[in-house]
């Protein structure tokens, strides 16, 4: 699992860049904080920022934040459509994990991180998602019951070689059966945000379909890997 431990020590990062190759190589710290200081660089000294999360934030933030919010997000849904090749998936049977992608609405939780701790925390967060430059930090409206905040979420980059395109519910499902790697399955995955979604009541009809289609997978399919 990525901790927060994991993620502070750089014990996460140096796993990943150890297993990276020239084709796909992970970012410096130096270009992490930066990234981080041009999406920042907006907000005013002194205050709180929001994160949203629609996939494995949800039920692992491994960041500490002082409230979390239902929130719904509009111009952008969540969908399996970057490749994954480290961590639940490998080079030999590359995965698929969520972004955000153009259109739609998506319901996730907004996190609060207090002002005094932004920068500390973000970059954990930065460790984490912004690794490879699949994602790119998009500020978004976060619609709720508490009222409306500007938050931080990450979105795919559709330049990107990890960038799927639109796939098939068939062909996402093989996927998500097929695929493991070190940080586990990409079945754990999709179940792990399927089930806290049903938890916070949000019934993703996209999720639903596929989830369907896993349960028609082979069996043969879903033990490789």
């Amino acid at each position: 699992m990525i901790t927060r431990e994991r993620l502070l020590s750089g014990e996460h990062l140096a796993a990943l860049r150890a297993r990276a190759t020239p084709d796909a190589p992970i970012r410096s710290d130096e270009e992490l904080e930066t990234s981080l200081d041009e999406t920042l660089a907006g907000v005013a000294p002194g205050s709180d920022v929001w994160v949203f999360g629609y996939g494995s934030l949800m039920w692992n933030p491994a960041f500490r934040f002082a409230e979390r919010r239902l929130g719904i997000v509009r111009g952008w849904h969540r969908r399996f459509c970057l490749w994954l090749q480290r961590g639940r998936g490998s080079p030999d049977c590359p995965g698929l994990m969520l972004a955000l992608d153009r259109g739609g609405v998506c319901r996730g939780i907004a996190f609060r991180i207090e002002a005094a701790f932004v920068r500390e925390e973000l970059l954990l967060v930065w460790r984490r998602e912004m690794l490879s430059g699949a994602y790119l930090a998009r500020w978004v409206d976060v619609a709720s019951d508490e009222g409306s905040v500007r938050a931080v979420t990450f979105v795919a980059n559709q330049a990107h070689a990890r960038y799927s395109g639109k796939l098939t519910e068939a062909a996402t499902a093989e996927r998500i059966c097929a695929a493991a790697g070190e940080l586990g399955s990409c079945l754990d995955y999709f179940e792990r945000t399927v089930r806290i979604l049903r938890t916070l009541q949000v019934d993703d009809r996209a999720l639903r379909r596929i989830e369907v289609a896993i349960a028609r997978t082979p069996r043969e399919t879903s033990q490789s890997g």
